[in-house]
C-alpha cells in the first residue's frame, strides 16, 4: 500500500521560501555600504508607493505599523533622518 505522500494525485507543501529574509540582508548591506543615500532611496519609494496605495483605499498594511498613516510618518520621519545625515557628512 502506497502512502499518501507518494500518490501522484496528492500535493506535497511547498517548503517555506524565506525570500524576504534575503531581500531585508539585501537592503542592510546596501544601507551599511551606501549610507544614508540607500536609505534615503528606500524610504522615498517606500514613502511613495504607500503614498499611491493610501490614496487608492489602503488603511491597513501587513506591514508591523498596520495603519498606513503610521507606515507613512515612519518612512517620512526615516526620509528625514537620512537628509540630517547626508548634511551633517557633507560639512
Amino acid at each position: 500500500m502506497k502512502a499518501a505522500a507518494d500518490d501522484p494525485g496528492v500535493k506535497k507543501a511547498e517548503p517555506y521560501d524565506p525570500l524576504r529574509l534575503c531581500v531585508y540582508a539585501t537592503v542592510a548591506l546596501l544601507a551599511w555600504l551606501l549610507g544614508p543615500w540607500v536609505v534615503l532611496g528606500f524610504a522615498g519609494l517606500g514613502f511613495a508607493g504607500y503614498w499611491k496605495a493610501r490614496r487608492a483605499g489602503l488603511t491597513r498594511s501587513k506591514c508591523l505599523l498596520r495603519d498606513t498613516r503610521l507606515v507613512l510618518a515612519y518612512l517620512g520621519l526615516l526620509g528625514a533622518v537620512a537628509v540630517v545625515a547626508i548634511v551633517l557628512s557633507l560639512r
